[in-house]
């Protein structure tokens, strides 16, 4: 479950940066499900006064990635492009025993 911290307001972004939030979380989540079935998957977005910072971990899988993968091998790709085209920045790599997605996105483009 995502984890709103005191003080923020995710619905108080604007319609692009909602949209670009989704879709990076709902990337996440499906890159997990295909690559590291059944492990624990974390969310945090914390609106703050510059931007909206988000991040999707998850750690080792429990399970083995089926061998009948189909991927377009694009998300990450798009999601970075989207991100940078609001002013923020993404980056995606191994973390610990798992892998982690994180970005910033600026309330204003041009803020970092």
């Amino acid at each position: 479950m995502p984890r709103k911290r005191p003080g923020a307001h995710p619905e108080t972004l604007s319609a692009p940066v909602q949209r670009a939030v989704h879709r990076m979380v709902q990337e996440s989540l499906t890159n997990a499900a295909k690559h590291a079935p059944g492990a624990r998957v974390r969310i945090d977005v914390d609106c703050r006064s510059d931007g909206v910072h988000v991040s999707v971990g998850n750690g080792a899988p429990s399970g083995h990635p089926s061998a009948d993968l189909s991927s377009g091998g694009h998300g990450l790709v798009g999601l970075t492009e989207r991100v940078e085209l609001l002013g923020g920045a993404l980056t995606a790599g191994p973390y610990g025993d798992g892998f982690l997605v994180s970005a910033f996105i600026p309330h204003r483009r041009g803020v970092s």
